[in-house]
């Protein structure tokens, strides 16, 4: 009697050509674009600082500071699109386990400081609880933490506070960032989830951006098994959660 054939387990099942054609689009980015990016980026710096002499007429340091601002620029995008294809087409990229947030957190307010202080910006990490845990990603979480403060910073007004805290919630942990100043309509959130989507409204006018950053924060939310949620109020600001499991 012939054998039947086994059948295929979901780990044994091979992945569908659109998978491989991220990994491609994604491979090709990474060096094709970014490698040479860099090198413009690099070069930028060096006429910008005149490391090697003056450039002679001052609008030629200027142009240098703008090219390698706008390439700054660029390869930030091209990073958030190379996050935005790994997280949906690899769902095992991040691997959350049990560890202890407020250092996490902590980490994540000093990259910004310094961007912070430039705008007369205060970031408040009010953390109550020092020993605090849940189940995350370490890159995962810094990942959501760098887009959710970046964005609070753009939208706070000179001399407020950007807001960050860590409270448990049952089986949950949320992580909360709350910017006052503007904030869009309750009603546009689901779409501005998805991305490259830019609202008409002044709030997505008023800053640069492709709409990647909440795309690229709830898909790392729910890849480390949790969630991603934003309440809006136009006139007094914007809170943008992250909830983790506890355990």
């Amino acid at each position: 009697m012939d054998k039947q054939p086994a059948a295929l387990t979901p780990s044994a099942c091979p992945p569908p050509e659109s998978d491989f054609g991220k990994r491609a689009f994604m491979r090709m980015v990474s060096h094709e674009l970014r490698t040479p990016l860099n090198s413009i980026i690099g070069f930028a710096e060096v006429l910008t600082h005149e490391l090697y002499g003056p450039l002679g007429a001052p609008q030629y340091t200027e142009y240098a500071g703008i090219i390698r601002d706008s390439g700054k620029k660029l390869l930030s995008l091209f990073n958030d699109v190379l996050e935005l294809v790994r997280l949906e087409s690899e769902p095992n990229l991040l691997r959350p386990e049990i560890e202890t947030l407020p250092p996490h957190i902590h980490d994540a307010a000093r990259r910004h400081a310094a961007c912070a202080r430039a705008r007369g910006v205060n970031i408040l990490p009010g953390l109550t609880d020092a020993e605090l845990s849940a189940r995350f990603d370490p890159r995962g979480l810094g990942l959501c933490l760098d887009h959710l403060i970046g964005n609070a910073i753009d939208f706070t007004p000179e001399g407020r506070d950007v807001e960050i805290t860590a409270r448990p919630d049952g089986e949950f942990v949320d992580i909360a960032v709350f910017n006052p100043g503007k904030a869009p309509d309750p009603a546009d959130i689901p779409r501005l989830m998805r991305p490259f989507e830019q609202g008409a409204s002044d709030y997505n006018r008023s800053r640069e951006g492709a709409g990647l950053g909440w795309s690229i924060v709830k898909l790392a939310s729910e890849a480390m098994g949790g969630g991603f949620s934003v309440q809006s109020d136009p006139r007094n600001g914007l809170k943008a959660t992250v909830r983790l499991k506890r355990r």
